[in-house]
């Protein structure tokens, strides 16, 4: 049987999504609108609005949509916004990000993920997006400072160089920690390298390149 694309869409909206407190309408019209199923792989677009990380190759993750939304809530967009995302792996939250803002720069380190993205937001009609392939935790620096920063997988600690690109009151959400108990951080620029701090919620992702706790070694 075909699954009904649109009543699945209203489910994630309506029965993941909101009760997870996600209560920002033009979030929730915005995850609503974008089409999902267009940014998964064909052989889980059955699941593509399942309370599910679905992968998508080199050990990375699409996160589950009501992570999504609560991510989309915390950084309070604005229209005149210019956003930096660390991580464009499927292009769905890029196409959510640009919907909310004005302009998003999105790096990956992987660049099948940056192609294909680029392919998925240009048959959206989403054409305020930027895409970069490179090495955001250790080399590429983006010569621009942001409104907001996203980051769409884990890192053990938060780069400092990261905290850089902001300008200020913008805000960052991360997810940082050790496995398998990562928390969603969201981190205020308040000036004078001063930020404050608020753990939003739980989650587990893997790490991206490079961002991985240090190795230990037993005797």
């Amino acid at each position: 049987m075909a699954m009904n694309i649109e009543q699945a869409r209203t489910n994630m909206v309506e029965n993941q999504v909101r009760p997870w407190e996600v209560l920002d309408g033009r979030v929730l019209d915005v995850i609503g609108r974008v089409r999902r199923e267009d940014f998964v792989a064909a052989e889980h677009r059955q699941l593509a609005f399942a309370d599910l990380c679905l992968p998508l190759g080199h050990g990375e993750v699409m996160m589950k949509p009501v992570v999504e939304g609560r991510v989309l809530q915390a950084l309070e967009l604005l229209p005149t916004d210019h956003v930096l995302e660390i991580g464009t792996g499927s292009g769905f939250l890029s196409a959510c990000l640009a919907s909310l803002s004005a302009q998003v720069t999105s790096i990956d380190i992987h660049a099948d993920f940056t192609t294909s993205a680029a392919q998925r937001l240009q048959a959206a009609g989403i054409g305020n997006v930027a895409l970069v392939t490179g090495d955001a935790v250790r080399e590429w620096q983006p010569g621009a400072l942001f409104d907001a920063l996203v980051v769409t997988g884990a890192v053990f600690e938060i780069p400092p160089h990261w905290l850089t690109w902001l300008k200020p009151g913008a805000r960052a959400l991360v997810v940082r920690g050790q496995s398998p108990v990562q928390h969603a951080t969201l981190l205020t620029q308040e000036g004078a390298g001063r930020y404050r701090e608020e753990i939003l919620f739980e989650t587990d992702l893997p790490y991206l390149t490079h961002a991985e706790p240090p190795q230990r070694f037993v005797f």
